[in-house]
């Protein structure tokens, strides 16, 4: 195959909180009926999708209608180009489903919510479970309800290659990750001398660069579970949700799905997949490559779905495809795991794994040691793991969390980084796949970009990155080894972005020997009195040297963490907090800390030399490779889908059928 190196992809929006002030019944649904998939929907030929139809009559409220009395008797029909609209029960070949009746609550703004008024709503709707379109081509899904009214949604099936152009894909993805931070990373670890830099960051170099855009379907905000959905389906969906549109029932788990890339590949090539995470193994963006619910917080019954598939959670909801139990989970999240509270059914998944033919490790040393030819589960960790800054530079950090992922309160001392999990994850797709030489699909996340950006923590937000930069470097060099490199696309991009930005540099020293807010914020220099980078040069050196060293993390990282001179950094929303610049030593930021009051303030603790700034956020909320010419340009989330998708022939037409 053809060699073209990876593709680097950015989002294009940044990230706010998700608690939307526009309130909807709901979303994708303006009108009284409701199809899903929503009008200007995609589908890859052959992906699986569901058909949710759902009739509301508003009891009371702005769009308080017929009295409440909701119409059983809605007819649903699909018309291909100018062709004669069949029923669905003809046109897909299965059984009519059962019309079922409820009602929800929901606010129409913040005055309803404030004044605890709900509106009602009935609803009565049906489901059509496990359907595909192979044919492309433009499709219509007409409601008719009320007598007179129609909800018509407008399908698009794309056209695909019948061949592949790689053999296997490498998805990286820098949670949260802006172009802005892929600046201040190199701008600490990457030499300026006279405004041109020694070294590059591995991103830089990626022959095809791409922009996305984020927003979810009915919200210009996204967050990692409804973004993970888009780039792994090619459907936008609503925030918090995993491969599912959202509807109105209770129940998180009967929401219309659709197949993911991961299920599409399992189920087309039957090749091997894996995921790596630093994260809790049962956060979004893992969760998203297998998991179906419109509650991301659903973690146990995500662990289940890994393990035995949509179907056996769900048994009465057919659902034919799942990621077949992955050959490569590797993160943290031993909550999920160690029988108790957040385990599914209280049960040890550990041996639940392990009775399904997995090897199960717990620290760096086992993972190394494991052999490559057997599927290996790999929990390093409770929550999330160690920051690449505390292992690296303050390992001293990282004693006394009692984070074990056997549970016992001991630390963990003995973690593995992004790096080491990826290339060991390559390792045992490689092996697994050669017997039939399927290729493998493989995963890999930097979450905690994300989550220390939340926090403010920009050192080591930024020595995520730096991580995963490392990690795609290395994994390149491990592929060419392995004579893999020609066939694999490597994709590296954000689910979402931050509003971070590098807006000048502060002077730590001076900053800390002021006695007032104002005379403290003189310490921060912009323009001309920016300066350079301190992070490249020795201690004892000023940032304007011309001396290219290399510190004890090694190249393309900084060589001192704790320069007089620093960057001065933020986000566009943030809460009310104390900003000093310099990093923490002693472990990850807690900018803003929540009172006997409910309300979240600044943190008297945390960076005490700094000064204070007033947020605006709500005071109660929480804090390349073959194929890769097709990543160039501006284009939606759920492009990245089908590019990847086609590049593997994924799509099924009726002539392979």
């Amino acid at each position: 195959m053809q060699r073209k190196i990876a593709s680097l992809l950015l989002g294009a929006s940044t990230f706010g909180w998700v608690a939307a002030q526009t309130f909807t019944r709901l979303g994708t649904c303006p009108t009284l009926g409701c199809v899903f998939p929503p009008d200007q929907a995609s589908f890859l030929p052959g992906q699986y999708f569901d058909i949710r139809l759902e009739v509301h009559a508003p009891v009371n409220g702005s769009e308080a209608f017929n009295g409440g009395v909701v119409d059983e008797d809605f007819t649903f029909c699909i018309q291909v180009g100018d062709g004669e609209c069949q029923d669905a029960e003809t046109f897909f070949q299965v059984s009519e489903p059962e019309v079922t009746t409820y009602n929800f609550t929901w606010f129409e703004d913040l005055f309803a919510k404030t004044a605890k008024s709900p509106s009602i709503v009935n609803v009565a709707a049906k489901s059509y479970r496990a359907l595909s379109l192979t044919n492309p081509g433009q499709y219509k899904a007409i409601l008719n309800y009320y007598d007179n009214r129609q909800t018509v949604a407008t399908w698009f099936v794309r056209e695909t290659p019948k061949e592949p152009v790689a053999k296997n894909v490498l998805f990286f993805i820098g949670d949260g990750m802006t172009q802005s931070m892929i600046t201040a990373a190199r701008l600490i670890a990457h030499k300026s001398i006279n405004g041109v830099y020694q070294s590059l960051m591995q991103m830089d170099q990626m022959e095809a660069l791409g922009h996305q855009m984020t927003h979810s379907i009915d919200s210009f905000i996204t967050d990692s579970a409804n973004s993970a959905t888009a780039l792994y389906t090619g459907k936008k969906s609503t925030v918090n949700a995993l491969n599912v549109y959202v509807d109105s029932s209770a129940d998180p788990f009967d929401d219309p799905k659709f197949e993911t890339i991961a299920e599409l590949f399992r189920r087309r090539r039957h090749g091997p997949i894996g995921m790596v995470s630093t994260a809790y193994i049962t956060d979004a963006t893992p969760a998203g490559l297998c998991a179906h619910t419109r509650a991301r917080s659903e973690l146990a019954a995500v662990v289940y779905e890994y393990l035995y598939g949509p179907q056996a959670y769900s048994p009465e909801i057919e659902w034919p495809t799942s990621c077949e139990a992955p050959d490569v989970i590797f993160g943290a999240g031993a909550e999920q795991f160690i029988p108790g509270d957040g385990s599914p059914g209280g049960k040890d998944f550990y041996a639940a794994f392990a009775s399904e033919g997995y090897n199960v490790v717990y620290n760096n040393t086992e993972l190394q040691g494991t052999g490559n030819n057997t599927k290996t589960l790999g929990i390093f960790g409770t929550e999330n793991l160690s920051k690449w800054v505390d292992r690296q530079v303050y390992p001293e950090n990282l004693v006394g969390l009692g984070n074990s992922p056997l549970g016992d309160g001991t630390d963990a001392l003995d973690q593995p980084g992004l790096k080491e999990m990826t290339l060991k994850a390559i390792d045992i797709l490689h092996a697994r796949s050669q017997e039939n030489g399927t290729g493998w699909f493989m995963m890999s996340e930097a979450a905690s970009i994300d989550k220390m950006m939340h926090v403010l923590d920009y050192d080591r937000a930024l020595g995520e990155l730096l991580e995963l930069d490392d990690t795609i470097r290395a994994s390149m060099e491990h592929l060419e080894a392995l004579g893999e490199l020609e066939n694999t696309l490597i994709v590296v991009t954000a689910d979402h972005g931050h509003g971070f930005d590098v807006y000048g540099s502060a002077d730590t020293k001076y900053l800390k020997a002021q006695t007032t807010d104002h005379a403290k914020r003189s310490a921060v220099g912009t323009y001309a009195n920016s300066g350079l980078s301190g992070y490249t040069a020795d201690p004892a050196a000023l940032p304007n040297n011309d001396t290219v060293i290399i510190g004890s993390q090694g190249p393309n990282f900084p060589v001192n963490w704790e320069p007089r001179y620093v960057y001065a950094a933020g986000l566009s929303a943030f809460p009310d907090h104390r900003e000093g610049f310099a990093i923490n030593t002693e472990g990850p930021r807690v900018p803003a800390t929540e009172g006997d009051d409910e309300v979240v303030s600044v943190n008297p603790e945390d960076q005490p030399d700094g000064f204070v700034l007033d947020g605006n956020l709500p005071p109660d909320v929480d804090q390349g490779g073959p194929g890769s010419e097709k990543f160039r340009g501006v284009y939606n989330s759920i492009d990245i889908f089908f590019k990847m998708a086609d590049a593997l022939a994924l799509g099924a037409t009726d002539d392979d059928c």
